[in-house]
């Protein structure tokens, strides 16, 4: 889909650290940690919240009270009369979210949208089927975060299977995932200030707790990751080369050209040229960025040759090597401050905080156009196309 007038205003893109699975967010709803953190991003920004009348909102694991959507949050961001949809795309939901937001921007419905996405893995639900059927009405139990990593419906695989299927197909050695691995925690540790992150005032006993930074992510060495085993006796994923479940929010502000580069005050825009989505073959997930970012560049009348910088979800390191492989971009000017890959996984909003990161990134080189494209369950990936101007 090809977008003409739809923009974020610099500096209203952001996230929250993400955490590892039970760690310091375990406890907290997703609902919750979203309303948080998006009141201080705004406020941090001096954004004044009568701007958005409307809410795109994505989430893909059910919390209580979640049922109702857009309606339990936006009352809680100074939003009473402002209502949207709830969105749930696996992975790819950040680039469902940001279509649904943008289009309303585009077609003139409304002027400024909130994209808002936020997940919470930890403590998943069990959810319960009454079956009547079944010997002593015995119910189906499904754990909503991971059984879906072990069984895909259409293929009767796994996730991991889909990436090593990848691998087997294209040749890929452990040696070739494990450079990929390692570049992508040395780009993660080396990185400059993360002036995106929103820090989250988790509530306690004793009143709040800060979290400032990710949380779970560990020093990586070649050496440390020539050690693991892979998961798959045959395979060449390990635990180092596949990432984490989590627990994080992210969001962005869009809004037309004109009016985005109003609400920047001068910093600039990050106009949204193009979203697509696109799916691979069967049991094949870390193929699909590859054609749903060429749908989007095409959709912006570009090509891979004029981006300047890539951001992906990348559940495996598998999928950035298939993409620097089909595509020929360098896989160093990929994700220049990490990926999911390194500090998680919480599914709705990992998309999103790619997109900020792809956002700051090409504003800190002067401007520019980037990409963000991930992968998601049931092979599928969606695609962003940005262009960072002054």
């Amino acid at each position: 889909m090809r977008l003409t007038n739809v923009a974020v205003p610099l500096g209203l893109a952001w996230s929250s650290p993400f955490c590892r699975w039970q760690g310091p967010l375990a406890e907290m709803s997703s609902v919750d940690l979203a309303v948080d953190v998006t009141n201080r991003a705004l406020d941090a920004r001096g954004f004044d919240v009568r701007e958005i009348s409307h809410v795109a909102f994505g989430t893909t694991v059910p919390q209580a009270t979640s049922f109702y959507g857009v309606t339990t949050i936006t009352p809680r961001l100074g939003l009473p009369g402002v209502t949207g949809p709830t969105l749930a795309q696996a992975c790819a939901t950040s680039a469902a979210v940001v279509q649904s937001a943008a289009v309303q921007v585009e077609l003139g419905a409304h002027r400024t949208a909130l994209a808002l996405t936020t997940d919470r893995t930890s403590n998943g639900p069990l959810m319960v089927w009454s079956a009547q059927g079944t010997p002593g009405g015995s119910p189906h139990t499904e754990h909503w975060v991971l059984d879906p990593m072990k069984w895909d419906p259409n293929t009767g695989g796994s996730m991991l299977d889909t990436a090593e299927n990848v691998a087997a197909d294209e040749g890929y050695t452990r040696a070739e995932i494990d450079e990929v691995t390692l570049l992508r925690y040395e780009q993660y540790f080396s990185a400059g200030p993360r002036n995106y992150l929103v820090e989250a005032h988790v509530p306690g006993r004793r009143g709040f707790s800060i979290v400032g930074d990710d949380f779970g992510v560990h020093q990586t060495t070649a050496e440390g990751l020539a050690k693991l085993s892979p998961v798959r006796p045959d395979g060449v994923v390990t635990y180092g080369s596949q990432t984490h479940p989590g627990d994080g929010t992210a969001g962005l502000v869009l809004s037309t050209v004109e009016r985005a580069r109003e609400l920047s005050g001068g910093a600039g825009v990050a106009r949204v040229l193009a979203v697509s989505f696109a799916r691979a073959e069967r049991a094949r997930m870390p193929k699909a960025p590859v054609p749903a970012a060429l749908s989007a560049l095409a959709d912006a009348d570009l090509t891979i040759k004029d981006i300047a910088v890539v951001t992906t979800h990348n559940p495996f390191a598998v999928n950035d090597v298939y993409f620097a492989r089909q595509t020929g971009f360098p896989v160093e000017m990929m994700n220049p401050y990490g990926c999911s890959l390194v500090y998680g996984h919480p599914q709705g909003p990992t998309g999103m905080r790619a997109i900020a990161e792809l956002i700051e990134a090409l504003r800190a080189r002067g401007g520019g156009r980037g990409l963000f494209t991930g992968c998601a369950a049931g092979d599928t990936a969606g695609a962003v196309v940005v262009e960072v101007t002054p």
